[in-house]
């Protein structure tokens, strides 16, 4: 197809606007709304009132163009509310110089029909650097717009949980953003050495990071209780001129840089002459909070030809329950802490989106569903909807064990280091693929989580003791040890020079509503007080 004829089609349609999946929102709204918003007025997560539809000829013309022009073109499809030379100029900045592959997310094939997508080449050697590299230039883009349409007359806080990769990825794409300010937390104690450092050595002058007291699930409902206290906003705003918004992946400005990545692998795998056009793709995907296969979802409803979506999961395997029963249910749920901490997560919220989609957008079902999960723990879709679940997803969970010991094996068959939260969707689709090639969504670099990677090279149980001498090294250096003795040095510089930085954010809080909000007016306070003109924060 020729580019003027892809480029009408965005053309040619009315304006996207995005719904409440809880149906409360009092009107649709566009594009820059919903970005800045981040959660919907009335409780529940925005989506497009319409999904744009690709021929297959779109999406092989794809592959004859950089990564960032790839991705303007399918933010154009969805037709935003920015102009389509805003879009361009912004995803040119965004995927450039600071991926350090200029296929942005090159894909390694193992055999013939098990292609890795590496997702970890942006700054922070993560997946969440997709989406957390554009976010921000969107969210500011959007305020932009909207203050000269006279809409907007406030600045942000970005209050943001993490389970460890979203935090630093986050930070790193808000620092120094005008007229937004970021405050991250993640659970103390249940995030590796070098993902703490990461986050608590981060630049920037209108940064803070809190440890917390708890779980991820803890720092996830705090942050979600903060966003529903109407009290604290007025507060907020009063004092502050500031409102509150989200770069988690409840913010639909995080889920569309995904979807573009499924779509381009896509292509790319037709161009390099690994896949027929046409030819069904499998998915398989490490899954916490259904936000990255949510995504492959709906490059699946844009008419890329993919298959069955495998949803990995760890110990903490509610995702994999759900999938396998149609009751989700975290009453009397143990949390587990895994070799892939960014997975383990109780609380999916993304698939509150995916419930909406499969039971044909029934904002009720959504509404009673999210209330039944808050009031009792635990919810059942009825049987049409579990049906539909099953016709479009399988999922397995990994144990701790079988974890370490992919990655041993993938590096002795084919000398190739995954980060254990890869190893769980490895061997997930071993497990569960049938005919059609597959597709890994490889979410971080093997170097963020170095002590499990030993421990999986050395054939040490899971949770094991590392020596007395490797214990000793800090994660840069256990980090060396392992590109030493497996000759893996692509070790990425931001992880290679944690050592020397300096440690800027160790506060530890509680995970209660009252401790975040009091932490994050202190932190408002602070930046107020330093605001005209100093940058000792740095």
């Amino acid at each position: 197809m020729k580019t003027c004829e892809f480029e009408q089609k965005a053309q040619d349609k009315a304006l996207n606007l995005y719904i409440d999946t809880r149906g409360a929102g009092p009107r649709p709204v566009t594009f820059t709304e919903a970005v800045v918003d981040g959660l919907a007025a009335g409780g529940g997560l925005y989506v497009p009132e319409r999904i744009p539809e690709l021929t297959l000829e779109d999406i092989a013309a794809l592959a004859q163009l950089p990564y960032a022009q790839r991705a303007a073109r399918i933010y154009r499809a969805f037709d935003t509310d920015l102009p389509a030379e805003t879009v361009d100029a912004l995803m040119a900045q965004i995927y450039g110089s600071n991926f350090d592959d200029e296929r942005i997310c090159p894909i390694t094939s193992l055999t013939a029909d098990t292609h890795v997508l590496e997702l970890w080449h942006g700054p922070t050697s993560a997946f969440k650097d997709m989406a957390l590299q554009c976010l921000p230039r969107f969210f500011s883009a959007s305020a932009a717009q909207l203050r000269e349409q006279g809409k907007l007359d406030h600045d942000f806080l970005i209050l943001v949980a993490t389970s460890g990769d979203t935090g630093k990825a986050a930070l790193e794409g808000f620092r120094d953003v005008d007229g937004v300010s970021i405050g991250v937390m993640y659970p103390d104690g249940g995030v590796s050495d070098i993902q703490f450092k990461q986050m608590a050595t981060q630049r920037g002058r209108n940064v803070q990071v809190w440890g917390v007291r708890g779980n991820f699930d803890d720092c996830q409902t705090g942050a979600k209780n903060v966003f529903g206290d109407e009290a604290f906003a007025e507060k907020l705003q009063d004092t502050h001129g500031v409102a509150l918004s989200s770069a988690n992946s409840i913010n639909w400005g995080r889920l569309m840089p995904q979807i573009v990545y499924y779509v381009s692998a896509y292509a790319q795998l037709v161009a390099d002459g690994k896949l027929g056009l046409g030819d069904e793709l499998d998915v398989c995907v490490p899954t916490g909070n259904f936000g990255n296969i949510l995504a492959a979802y709906y490059a699946k409803r844009m008419g890329v030809p993919l298959g069955m979506l495998y949803c990995a999961s760890n110990e903490n395997r509610v995702l994999t329950d759900f999938i396998n029963t149609g009751t989700y249910d975290i009453s009397e749920r143990p949390f587990v802490l895994t070799p892939s901490p960014s997975m383990d997560i109780l609380v999916s919220s993304n698939l509150e989106r995916q419930l909406f989609e499969l039971t044909g957008r029934d904002a009720e079902a959504i509404a009673g569903w999210m209330a039944d999960l808050r009031e009792q723990r635990r919810f059942r879709v009825d049987e049409g909807t579990f049906a539909r679940v099953r016709e479009q997803f399988a999922s397995d969970s990994i144990d701790n064990a079988t974890c370490l010991d992919t990655i041993k094996r993938v590096f002795d068959e084919h000398d190739y280091l995954l980060d254990p939260h890869t190893a769980v969707a490895y061997r997930t689709a071993e497990n569960l693929r049938g005919e059609n090639p597959v597709l890994i969504a490889s979410t971080a670099h093997w170097a963020k989580f170095g002590d499990n990677v030993y421990r999986a090279l050395h054939g040490l149980e899971p949770g094991a003791a590392l020596p007395a001498d490797v214990a000793a090294l800090s994660g840069c250096e256990l980090n060396e040890l392992i590109a030493q003795e497996t000759g893996k040095h692509d070790i990425p510089r931001g992880l290679a020079e944690l050592d020397a930085l300096p440690i800027r954010f160790d506060e530890v809080i509680e995970g209660g509503t009252d401790s975040i909000e009091a932490a994050a007016a202190r932190f408002l306070e602070e930046l107020g007080a330093a605001a005209p003109g100093r940058d000792d924060r740095d």
